[in-house]
């Protein structure tokens, strides 16, 4: 029986701004249905990492493969693998111009081309799944910092990705707020959807990760699944990250 081809492969990725290397030969396979959350200190390059999934960063050596096929080449149209790779930031990015609903269904009305009545009902069906169903008139400045957010998860999902990058998505949010975004996030590895998450949760990563990554210094210093990187963590500088953070 033949081997599944993982949805995403990493191979020996190199980003550099200047000479300074901000991620050094990074190798990852990612299979479908796959929660892997990106643990590491500030500065080690997380985000830069999501940034350049998504196209959002020019990369200087390596590969990335979607569905085995090349997307580090002149050809790739990265407008159109954003359909495929979703991302949510940490800052919402939501157009304070346009309501919740609007927000939501630029992207597959102008870009995906589908139609309204198509789109406004999936829009509809996942407020509700988030608990915002009552605010798709309201407008980004009468929102919390918890449900921009949410909406923002929304949005991204409103086109139909095959894969989630989230980046330190609460980290701009009140306490109290973390939990309501977390919990949509929740959900939506319960359904299956594969996600990269960079996150300084640290409860969260183990609850809801199948795998961890540990980065440092542009590269991954370790891979293990999740309750096993927490319980046992085989390098020491991951065993420092975590006794600093003292998890």
């Amino acid at each position: 029986m033949s081997q599944q081809v993982p949805i995403l492969q990493v191979k020996g990725l190199i980003k550099k701004y200047g000479d300074k290397a901000v991620l050094n030969g990074v190798d990852l396979q990612v299979e479908k249905g796959k929660v892997i959350a990106i643990l590491g200190p500030s500065g080690c390059g997380k985000s830069t990492f999501l940034r350049c999934l998504n196209g959002l960063e020019e990369v200087q050596g390596g590969d990335i493969l979607l569905d085995n096929q090349s997307l580090i080449n002149k050809s790739t149209n990265w407008r159109t693998v954003r359909q495929r790779i979703g991302m949510v930031f940490q800052s919402y990015d939501l157009f304070p111009n346009l309501t919740v609903m609007e927000n939501i269904l630029l992207s597959p009305l102008k870009v995906q081309k589908r139609s309204r009545e198509e789109v406004e009902k999936q829009a509809k069906e996942l407020l509700e799944r988030v608990g915002l169903a009552d605010r798709a008139n309201d407008y980004p400045r009468q929102l919390s910092g918890g449900q921009k957010q949410r909406i923002a998860i929304v949005r991204a999902l409103c086109i139909n990705p095959e894969i989630m990058l989230f980046d330190e998505v609460t980290a701009s949010l009140d306490p109290e707020m973390v939990r309501e975004v977390l919990d949509v996030i929740a959900q939506l590895a319960e359904q299956g959807m594969t996600m990269l998450i960079v996150t300084h949760e640290m409860n969260f990563a183990r609850l809801v990760a199948d795998e961890v990554i540990f980065m440092d210094k542009g590269k991954i210093h370790e891979q293990a699944v999740a309750e096993e990187f927490f319980s046992n963590p085989q390098t020491d500088r991951a065993k420092q990250f975590l006794n600093i953070l003292q998890f």
